[in-house]
């Protein structure tokens, strides 16, 4: 595999779910972005990140501070909020990591380690595309405030920063995609 085929792996697997799930005759248009396989398999390839730097030997040493957003979800506050209010903080806390990773991406010296920083923020657009095929009213992938809508702290580490990016995936991203309005749309 070259290193320059995981940046159009997490496209091709939205591509794929889409390709699957059509062949099976399902008549709704919108279940795809609802398919949380498609998260899962962002995941899998922020963990498989997180695995590759533990092996990493040189140049994957990153310095400075990234601005990341808070992971944790007290389920009473988020399911007080509304569909957009978690949209826009799902969004800005997207927005957030997507900085993080690319500003670490141009640090990094190891080309493999590199590939893969980049195919994690080419999922993160992803995610940023599925989002806006939510259609809540009022959020765009192109004017989140970055932090704008979510709490934040500072991570001093490339672990750290994966650490986070993979707790948020597993979590508001995932709730938000599972709550969603039209995910929860019956099938006709």
């Amino acid at each position: 595999m070259s290193l320059t085929a995981p940046r159009y792996s997490g496209l091709l697997v939205v591509l794929l779910m889409v390709l699957q799930w059509a062949g099976q005759g399902i008549p709704s248009p919108v279940r795809p972005i609802c398919d949380l396989r498609v998260l899962d398999h962002f995941i899998m390839e922020a963990r498989d990140t997180e695995t590759a730097l533990r092996g990493c030997k040189a140049g994957c040493g990153v310095t400075g501070t990234f601005v990341v957003p808070l992971t944790n979800v007290d389920f009473l506050v988020w399911e007080t909020k509304d569909i957009w209010e978690q949209a826009v903080e799902v969004q800005s806390g997207l927005s957030l990591l997507g900085q993080a990773l690319g500003a670490v991406g141009e640090s990094l010296s190891n080309a493999v380690m590199q590939s893969l920083i980049t195919n994690n923020k080419s999922n993160i657009r992803s995610l940023g595309q599925v989002l806006h095929s939510l259609h809540i009213k009022g959020v765009s992938i192109h004017a989140a405030p970055a932090g704008g809508g979510t709490a934040t702290r500072k991570v001093s580490s490339l672990s750290e920063l994966l650490s986070v990016h993979i707790n948020f995936l597993r979590g508001k991203v995932r709730l938000l995609l599972k709550n969603a309005p039209v995910c929860q749309q019956s099938s006709p």
